[in-house]
């Protein structure tokens, strides 16, 4: 049995900073995991894991996937979903203009 991604929401934060998104995915329609970021890195957008600051001041991922396959199947969900949203702003800011 293997988890199935059933919902992936993105907002768009800021398209000037290094976070572009933030991204909600719900698993099997029965559980959430908030505050996955979509951060520009040196190699192009990656997913960021939901984490907390440590007492050494370093964060922590606080969950997580174990396999390789899982992050790339929750990474290619949220930037697609990312995509799709950018792809509405550019629409709304061409009506708005």
């Amino acid at each position: 049995m293997s988890m199935q991604i059933t919902n992936v929401r993105v907002c768009v934060v800021n398209k000037d900073s290094k976070m572009k998104a933030v991204a909600s995915v719900t698993f099997d329609d029965s559980f959430v995991v908030h505050d996955m970021k979509v951060i520009e890195g040196e190699k192009g957008l990656f997913v960021a894991m939901p984490s907390k600051r440590i007492p050494s001041g370093d964060f922590r991922d606080i969950a997580h996937p174990i396999h390789m396959d899982m992050r790339n199947m929750l990474q290619d969900a949220i930037l697609s979903e990312y995509e799709i949203e950018l792809e509405k702003q550019q629409e709304e800011d061409l009506v708005t203009s």
